[in-house]
């Protein structure tokens, strides 16, 4: 596990693709940043992309993925990422831009973190009995999120790096999935925010099946029936291609209480043309109405 850790930071500073094209001065920019935040199928995508009209195709679906509310004007997932930039460019400057520190990208994927402590000094016994110490020490502390991240200032100067053998505490990597497909926090309060679901495709009827948890959901009753409605975003690429197809739908959900609490899941079917040789990434966005919570996985 520990040599997770010490991959994952690296990851960090090393966390971009090659492109096979140069890039245009928007979609550098854009890409500078963003792939903190971008999957790695999102990053292979980007990567083949040809043409700058494509890139900001693909700019334009990233951010509405990641929008929490599609019916206002602003996207306040982009809105945030960008402020969380700029204040850890003014706040995590280490020789660098804030941005590319080690604090800046835990701030960056988290935000504030609930709780801070600060030591002078430190000295840790790693794996193999050696004596780790530092000048100095930072905590920070996500309850809303269920972990803990460790700095330390090795050489006293105000640097602050994540330590791999003893920087987190708790379910960190699950944090880091949900931060980068913009959803809220797995806490008991946010619960309902948080959808589950599973999708299946079926060759034969050249249908996608969507199959969502009866118990991730919250129901409108009214004359004895459980109601929700629900919308479906889907994004289908061929890998090493620029093929991309996508659509959407809404879907409406009306059954008495009394068969729902037998269910176990509530299957939704999309007909959808016949995919030709090759592989491909389906990426899909389910949000349900009202109040529900959103989801997004990539299969």
């Amino acid at each position: 596990m520990k040599t997770v850790f010490i991959l994952f930071i690296f990851s960090l500073v090393c966390c971009g693709v090659s492109t096979k094209v140069d890039l245009d001065p928007d979609s550098r920019d854009f890409y500078e940043t963003a792939r903190l935040i971008m999957t790695k199928q999102e990053k292979k995508i980007f990567a083949h992309l040809p043409d700058e009209e494509s890139r900001k195709e693909f700019i334009k679906d990233f951010w509405e993925k990641r929008n929490p509310d599609s019916e206002t004007e602003e996207n306040e997932f982009r809105e945030e990422f960008y402020r969380r930039i700029e204040y850890a460019n003014a706040r995590f400057k280490e020789g660098m831009p804030g941005w590319k520190t080690d604090r800046g990208r835990i701030y960056i994927y988290f935000g504030t973190p609930d709780q801070v402590d600060m030591r002078p000094m430190l000295s840790l016994t790693d794996e193999m009995g050696r004596i780790r110490e530092a000048r100095g020490y930072l905590i920070w502390r996500y309850y809303r999120y269920g972990f803990a991240i460790l700095f330390l200032d090795k050489r006293g100067d105000g640097s602050y790096v994540f330590d791999p053998y003893y920087g987190i505490g708790g379910d960190f990597f699950n944090a880091l999935e949900r931060a980068r497909f913009g959803l809220p926090p797995k806490t008991q309060d946010l619960e309902k925010k948080f959808l589950d679901f599973d999708l299946e495709y079926n060759k034969e009827k050249k249908e996608i099946l969507i199959s969502i948890p009866v118990n991730t959901l919250t129901f409108v009753s009214e004359d004895d029936l459980l109601k929700a409605d629900f919308d479906f975003k889907f994004f289908v690429y061929r890998k090493k291609s620029t093929e991309k197809q996508s659509f959407r739908e809404s879907r409406h959900f009306e059954m008495p209480e009394e068969k729902v609490v037998k269910l176990e899941n509530i299957e939704f079917a999309f007909s959808f043309p016949e995919l030709g040789p090759g592989n491909y990434y389906v990426d899909v966005v389910v949000i349900g109405k009202p109040d529900i919570g959103r989801a997004r996985k990539i299969f």
